[in-house]
């Protein structure tokens, strides 16, 4: 039996991602939590032909039952970014909801693998860490924070510039989940790139979320692409942990040794059994990727903190 629980699964990015997750053979049990119209959305997806058995949860006396015995927890509740909106503002409205569900896991669940999607990441997983320190549930090998899309949007951009294959192309995101500390290793990619294009996909990677907010002209952000990334992690989790397949590597926003003086940091993680089995080192950099690094540590360690103090603080 694997159970997954969705917190927030009635959101705009919860939705989608429940749909792929329904239709992921690994889990068995799929609990949707949210404070409204999860039982819609539970009803929608038990119609679809495939093992997961869909529960519905709503608001904070059923937490319990949708956290019990989860295996793994995906976090995309809070608000989405509006145009205008910087992730500072998002982080006023999303850092209380995020400790009010780290809490109910750290209570209900405190062994699940957490797969924190909401924004700002950079300051939401050490929310999450400082909760269940403060429960003394803490495993820094089972917290994760979700930068698949990252990844995703280089491995699109660089495809759909050099003419190759999709499947194939795999650029190495490392650093943060926000602006510059979003930093493409795109030296190690495998291929070249005049400085120009260096400099217009570097930009965009590090700001494709802005992208999909003003096409959305208002009515959104980047929910459909996050739901594909971050059902792409859990699914690689659940190979890891569940599939027992060795070899398994994603990009993660995880507690790190990788960069002196940052506490966590996204680098190539190998997963396993218990979580985060090995964490790959900063990888080779050329210069143009050593000044976005420079970039990014200020801006980090700054979010950072601001997650820790939410907590600490409070």
């Amino acid at each position: 039996m694997t159970k997954v629980a969705v917190l927030g699964a009635a959101g705009g990015i919860g939705q989608p991602l429940s749909l792929l997750l329904k239709i992921n053979p690994l889990v068995t049990d799929l609990a949707l939590y949210d404070v409204a119209n999860t039982a819609g959305v539970a009803a929608d997806l038990s119609h679809i032909n495939t093992p997961a058995k869909v529960t519905g949860y709503r608001g904070d006396e059923q937490i319990e039952g949708a956290l019990k015995g989860a295996h793994l927890v995906v976090i995309p509740a809070g608000v989405p970014r509006k145009p205008g909106m910087t992730r500072d503002d998002l982080f006023k409205i999303n850092a209380g909801i995020v400790k009010t569900l780290a809490t109910a896991c750290a209570k209900h669940c405190p062994k699940a693998f957490i797969a924190v999607i909401s924004n700002p990441v950079n300051s939401t997983v050490p929310i999450v860490a400082e909760v269940f320190k403060q429960h003394n549930v803490y495993d820094p090998k089972r917290i994760f924070g979700v930068t698949t899309l990252d990844i995703t949007r280089a491995n699109t951009f660089v495809s759909e510039l050099k003419g190759a294959d999709t499947k194939t192309t795999n650029v190495p995101v490392i650093g943060g989940h926000s602006g510059v500390t979003i930093i493409p290793v795109l030296s190690g990619s495998g291929h070249q790139f005049s400085e120009a294009e260096v400099e217009t996909l570097t930009h965009r990677i590090q700001y494709g979320g802005d992208e999909v907010v003003k096409a959305k002209d208002g009515a959104g952000s980047a929910t459909l692409s996050m739901a594909y990334a971050g059902a792409h992690f859990a699914n690689s989790l659940l190979e890891a942990s569940v599939g027992k397949k060795s070899g398994v590597k994603e990009c993660t926003f995880v507690k790190s040794d990788a960069v002196d003086g940052l506490e966590y940091f996204s680098t190539v993680v190998e997963l396993g059994p218990d979580g985060a089995s090995k964490i790959h080192p900063v990888p080779q950099l050329n210069a143009h990727e050593k000044k976005l690094l420079e970039a990014a540590v200020p801006e980090l360690k700054a979010n950072i903190q601001k997650g820790v103090e939410f907590v600490k603080g409070a």
